[in-house]
């Protein structure tokens, strides 16, 4: 136990977006941290639904409706806050996270774990920000697609040749030689023909039906910024790690300007990284369902200490927490 006295490393809170809930993500934290059950009281309280029900006993296609997918995978991850929060108070210490980003939704996850937001209001940005998305794939059909074994420049190029069919871009550079392009049906499709074209190693068109991150979910933006508008938002408490700029938001402004501005631009994630690491993260910690960020980490950056809380092993239930405890204390 003594081990557990050692000043804290610079951790880093990271927190997933869509693409990492899966049936039954929350049955075992429910069962295991009175902190995570109360969460999820809160939340069905506060949108009147049991989503905790669907977090527990959804199938997959309901988790995946854009609707539920949101507000669960946020719930499912502030739940996992709170439970760290309650294991490392066993330990009588206190998390003092360094800095925080999320990926995608994962930054509204990240504002309120910072203190920008409330539960109560992140809960109904997220909820909203998923109809408002829905609204706007309706009235703008598209689609996304995974681009594996190209640089960022020529799937840059890519693009800007499909374009002739419409809009279509870069959505989310995730680390070296793996992103996602987002666009019209018709671009999309001329660009993973493109992509095929240039030896791309793996083209996969995503079960998306919107375009998400990109200008076809303007209507989307100009939903939430009224929405944001009518929030009396924080500066938080440390540093978030921007999706859009991979640059450090320290006060209200900034991170209202980031949750408006991203439905319609670019997820930097390797940028954000890097940035993290430049600023001194010597850990990070992915805070939610499943282990995609945590991944990703380790492939920008080898060397780097990383770990989901939900990991079986060594995630906050696993045998070799303590040790892990120690390591990041």
């Amino acid at each position: 136990m003594d081990q557990l006295v050692k000043p804290w490393r610079k951790v880093a809170l990271i927190f997933p977006g869509q693409g990492s809930q899966h049936p039954g993500m929350a049955d075992k934290l429910i069962k295991m941290s009175r902190a995570a059950a109360d969460v999820f009281r809160r939340a069905d309280e506060v949108l009147d639904m049991q989503l905790s029900r669907l977090c527990v006993e959804g199938s997959a296609e309901e988790l995946e409706a854009t609707v539920n997918q949101q507000p669960a995978t946020f719930v499912t991850s502030i739940a996992w806050l709170a439970a760290l929060e309650e294991r490392w108070n066993a330990y009588d210490r206190k998390i003092e996270p360094y800095l925080f980003a999320g990926h995608s939704m994962g930054e509204f996850t990240a504002a309120v774990a910072a203190g920008s937001l409330t539960f109560d209001e992140g809960l109904q940005l997220v909820k909203e920000r998923g109809v408002l998305m829905e609204q706007a794939g309706i009235e703008n059909p598209g689609g996304m697609a995974s681009i594996i074994g190209l640089p960022e420049e020529k799937i840059v190029e890519i693009c800007q040749e499909a374009s002739s069919e419409g809009y279509v871009g870069l959505a989310t550079m995730n680390c070296e030689g793996q992103s996602v392009i987002s666009g019209a049906i018709n671009a999309l499709k001329r660009a993973m023909d493109l992509a095929e074209g240039a030896r791309a190693r793996k083209v996969v068109k995503l079960p998306i039906t919107i375009a998400s991150h990109s200008p076809l979910m303007a209507k989307a933006s100009d939903g939430m910024n009224r929405l944001l508008q009518k929030l009396p938002m924080h500066d938080p408490k440390q540093p978030i790690v921007g999706n859009t700029t991979a640059r450090l938001l320290s006060v209200q402004p900034e991170v209202y300007v980031e949750l408006r501005d991203q439905l319609t631009m670019g997820v930097r994630w390797q940028k954000s990284v890097e940035t993290m690491r430049a600023k001194g993260a010597d850990m990070f910690m992915e805070v939610g369902p499943g282990n995609v960020l945590t991944r990703l980490v380790r492939r920008i950056d080898y060397d780097t200490n990383s770990l989901s809380v939900s990991d079986p092993y060594e995630g906050l239930f696993g045998e070799n927490f303590k040790a892990v405890a120690a390591a990041a204390l």
